[in-house]
């Protein structure tokens, strides 16, 4: 690779480190070519990426920044997964490491701190961005729901004590 493709490549890792929701760090050891494809593909169905790097030029896309020590994961053969959905990458990642043991996470990066493995699988076991916004509304909603049947339930049982007062008037 000639000068100017590695610049091009630093400036690309740059951007995705700056850019994006998530980073998970992952060592591919032993993954065969079919294996890698099929965790591309399980990302790009939740809209993430997967990217083998080249450790130096992370190193150097990352020096001076805030997520400098990450660096440090950056040793033998090395990929990232990334997306802007901060659980999407760490769950497809994370369900995948448990299928092939030979995809190690090692670490991770969420808007700009620095995850550990654990810190990545407790990620990837939060619900998806869609799905926390939707218990958001189901918990918006289910207040609105409680108060109409506290205020129609006085009215209803108001009407039950004036037909069992009628009854009993009948009745005597």
């Amino acid at each position: 690779m000639d000068r100017a493709g590695k610049e091009e490549l630093v400036t690309q890792y740059n951007g995705i480190f700056s850019d994006a929701g998530v980073v998970v760090v992952t060592h591919y050891s032993g993954l065969s070519v079919p294996q890698l494809d099929e965790l591309r593909n399980q990302m790009a169905e939740v809209g993430g990426t997967v990217k083998v790097t080249k450790n130096r030029l992370v190193k150097l896309a990352l020096a001076g920044t805030d997520n400098e020590t990450v660096s440090e994961f950056f040793t033998g053969p090395t990929a990232i997964a990334y997306s802007d959905d901060p659980v999407a990458a760490p769950k497809v990642a994370a369900e995948f490491a448990k299928a092939n043991d030979n995809l190690v996470i090692v670490g991770g990066i969420l808007d700009g701190n620095v995850l550990d493995a654990a810190g990545v699988k407790t990620l990837a076991s939060l619900p998806s961005l869609d799905g926390m916004r939707s218990i958001l509304v189901g918990l918006i909603q289910a207040p609105a729901t409680k108060v109409a049947g506290v205020v129609q339930a006085p009215a209803s049982q108001l009407a039950r004590i004036m037909g069992a007062k009628a009854a009993q008037g009948e009745a005597a």
